[in-house]
């Protein structure tokens, strides 16, 4: 294979349409716009809400739904996911050296879905009331960390 020899694969391009040249060729005349109006016309934007005078989809649909603009992203850790590591000392970076996060910008909190059966202090930004008991039923620790 040479850069010379390349060739996009068959039937993955199509040739131009060329309008605008003569009847016989099927797009003459007005080259497949219709007559007149603002569609037949260069520079012409169709407005896709627009639906005549019909009331357009994005209006008939109700309104739902709330966003908290004070919303503080967390990445979310559960107990059981603590199996995977060492038993001792869990911070961030540790969890970030297990893949376990993705961010170490964004503060992590733990959840307590799951069980524990190793010992671990747990250093993170928050903790839910089961994550911080059965932590501490293993033996453990919970700290809360400022990220």
């Amino acid at each position: 294979m040479e850069l010379h020899t390349l060739k996009p694969a068959a039937g993955s391009t199509r040739k131009r349409r060329r309008v605008g040249r003569g009847p016989g060729s099927g797009t003459g005349k007005t080259s497949g716009r219709g007559h007149k109006g603002a569609g037949s016309r260069s520079g012409f934007r169709r407005n896709v809400a627009r639906e005549g005078g019909q009331m357009p989809l994005h209006r008939r649909l109700p309104k739902f739904g709330f966003t908290n603009i004070f919303r503080k992203p967390v990445q979310i850790i559960n107990v059981s996911d603590l199996s995977r590591l060492d038993p001792g000392e869990v911070s961030s970076e540790t969890l970030r050296a297990a893949g376990m996060i993705k961010k170490m910008d964004v503060p992590v909190k733990v959840l307590g879905n799951g069980n524990v059966e190793k010992a671990y202090t747990v250093k993170a930004a928050a903790f839910s009331k089961t994550a911080v008991t059965k932590i501490e039923a293993a033996g453990g620790k919970a700290e809360v960390v400022k990220c």
